[in-house]
């Protein structure tokens, strides 16, 4: 229940729909049962002979006893108004019952709508939302397609719990109730006796739908293991063509469907067999009714059954098992929504483990510099970075290398908090970036990574993606600074070219300076430049360092990089080695000490 009345959080205001649901339901069972009621007034006037004697009307009954009350009114009419003239009378009110019948129907269930998109758009936004202000480091350790499957698939299951469950505690009890009031106003022992098979129907589909809710979870995960499936073989299609790899695959990916199948087909036997068992009930109970109702139609006693009052009985009773159905069958949504919105709700509560601390302040300007001050970070029991320091000054461009695993990714992912040190201090001027907002601090800084990070959308909206409301003077002049705006010129539509799912219809030294170029337009005083060329042809590389070059200039610049052309320049050179910072200084510096440094130079000198 605590997860169900989460879910209902999210249908807030509520009241703003569950009150006309509630107005509009109740009006319209009264309506649809008083349709089926007037069954009996309307046989009674087709089937009264024309001899018979007339009827004394007596004494008026209670308007309680409403089926009492139609028949009055009907032999009031058939002795003032004659045979046809009630048939008139009595088929228009039915007509007009069933008019507001149904309309009240209609907008009982588009308020219900209305309720349902509300709390799916909610959720959803919460969802996302949260996802959203995630860490970096939950995306290593989750699939992402379980993520997707989530908000796309299991969000759409939690909205029909949420409806389906007022509909299960409100409607359909509400109908079932107006139903045995109208069949005990007709029969008490009739329906003492019809209803004594309920409590069976009812226990027999329980023991259906009972294992419902554990398929559902499991139905679930296996759907968020195919779509991570699927999300990691479009993503790497290339190189699963590449090592032929396709059939591996693809009976990767049938395993699961197999899992998600046998699964499905299981749920959807059990939910398919609460409806014949429910009707099974329903015949039964029928075939009972006309055997018990036909002996007290036989009887000769005052208090018999007339032949008008038994069809209106089995027409009535035909009518209680659908609520009874409707409700075996919301049981079994809510179980799946129940398992979907649990899923969901672990997603919500997952916290980021970076967020503002109440006293944090905007960091609106950057004056002095970056300091490392005795930083520890570690993966686990892996030690990255073992009690570093070290200032990077403003306007200077500090370049880090070392041997792989060095920690210099690590280090530069510390300065815009995509992670936090397990202890020591990162500071911008004298501010500790822990005491800074996130939004501001990142808001003074440019990065450019290895791999060009780009949208299925235009080049215009990729540069201007981080200011949207930059014009296209600013985007012009940000393209030409990173040695782009030439071949955007020669593309198809120009800044409006769309340039395809994470910029394939782009070369990778294009992709890379449009990613420059979306650095520049910000006009930030800081840059984080990790291995921007590493992954680029010669040409392109120069034509990329071009771009850096004119992006560095009067910034202050953090790059990492293995190739000579992009760190000769920098005014600092940093050698990390198994976190630890081992040499410092200038290029022909750090090659006059044949340290470390030097021993990497070589190294490449070599291998090109």
């Amino acid at each position: 229940m605590k997860t169900y009345f989460r879910l209902l959080s999210f249908a807030k205001p509520i009241e703003k729909f569950a009150i006309p649901y509630i107005i509009c339901t109740i009006i319209y069972v009264l309506f649809s049962t008083f349709t089926l009621t007037l069954l009996a007034p309307l046989l009674q006037t087709l089937f009264s002979k024309d001899n018979a004697p007339v009827v004394e009307l007596g004494v008026k009954p209670s308007a309680l006893d409403f089926m009492a009350t139609f028949e009055y009114y009907v032999n009031y009419m058939l002795i003032n108004y004659g045979k046809f003239g009630t048939l008139k009378v009595v088929c228009g009110v039915i007509v007009v019952s069933a008019l507001f019948s149904n309309l009240f129907r209609y907008l009982s269930q588009r308020t219900m709508e209305n309720l349902r998109v509300h709390t799916l758009l909610n959720i959803r936004r919460t969802v996302f939302n949260n996802v959203m202000n995630l860490h970096l480091g939950y995306f290593n350790n989750e699939r992402k397609g379980d993520i997707i499957s989530k908000i796309a698939s299991d969000v759409q299951v939690v909205q029909f719990s949420v409806t389906g469950t007022l509909q299960v505690i409100f409607k359909e009890p509400l109908t079932l109730i107006a139903y045995v009031i109208s069949l005990f106003a007709i029969s008490v022992n009739l329906t003492l006796v019809s209803l004594l098979v309920i409590p069976v129907a009812g226990f027999v589909i329980a023991r259906i739908v009972k294992r419902l809710k554990a398929q559902a979870t499991a139905i679930h995960e296996t759907f968020g293991n195919m779509i991570s499936y699927l999300d990691e073989s479009l993503s790497g299609i290339k190189i699963i063509k590449a090592f032929n790899a396709t059939g591996y695959i693809k009976d990767k990916f049938d395993r699961e469907n197999r899992i998600y199948s046998g699964i499905a087909k299981s749920m959807a036997r059990r939910q398919q067999l609460a409806s014949p068992v429910s009707e099974f009930f329903g015949i039964a109970m029928i075939a009972g009714i006309v055997l018990y109702g036909g002996s007290l139609i036989f009887d000769n006693d005052k208090d018999a059954l007339t032949p008008a009052q038994f069809i209106t009985y089995i027409g009535l009773f035909s009518q209680v098992m659908r609520p009874v159905k409707a409700i075996s069958d919301s049981f079994s949504n809510i179980h799946s929504g129940i398992a979907a919105g649990e899923r969901v709700l672990a997603l919500i509560d997952e916290k980021p483990l970076i967020q503002d601390l109440p006293d944090a302040v905007a960091l609106n300007s950057f004056n002095e510099g970056i300091h490392f001050k005795d930083v520890h970070f570690a993966y686990g029991e892996r030690v990255v970075l073992a009690g570093l320091n070290l200032t990077i000054p403003k306007g200077k461009t500090v370049a880090l290398v070392g041997p792989s695993g060095g920690g210099k990714s690590t280090m530069m992912d510390l300065i815009p908090r995509f992670m936090d040190p397990q202890s020591g201090q990162i500071a911008i001027d004298n501010h500790d970036i822990k005491h800074v907002t996130a939004d501001s601090l990142r808001s003074l800084m440019g990065i450019v990574n290895q791999e060009s990070i780009l949208f299925n959308d235009t080049i215009y909206n990729n540069i201007a993606f981080g200011k949207p409301d930059a014009t296209p003077d600013e985007v012009q002049a940000a393209a030409r600074i990173a040695n782009a705006h030439n071949f955007i010129e020669e593309t198809e539509d120009g800044y409006n070219t769309n340039i395809g799912d994470r910029g394939t219809k782009l070369s990778g030294g294009q992709r890379q300076r449009i990613c420059i170029a979306r650095a520049v337009l910000s006009n930030p005083p800081i840059m984080l430049l990790d291995e921007a060329t590493s992954a680029l042809d010669t040409e392109s590389e120069k034509l990329v360092q071009d771009a850096l070059n004119n992006l560095m200039q009067n910034r202050t610049s953090l790059v990492i990089a293995h190739r000579l052309s992009t760190i000769q320049n920098a005014d600092v050179i940093v050698v990390l080695e198994a976190g630890k910072i081992v040499e410092q200084g200038k290029h022909l510096e750090l090659l006059n000490n044949n340290g470390l440094y030097r021993k990497l130079i070589d190294m490449q000198a070599f291998s090109e």
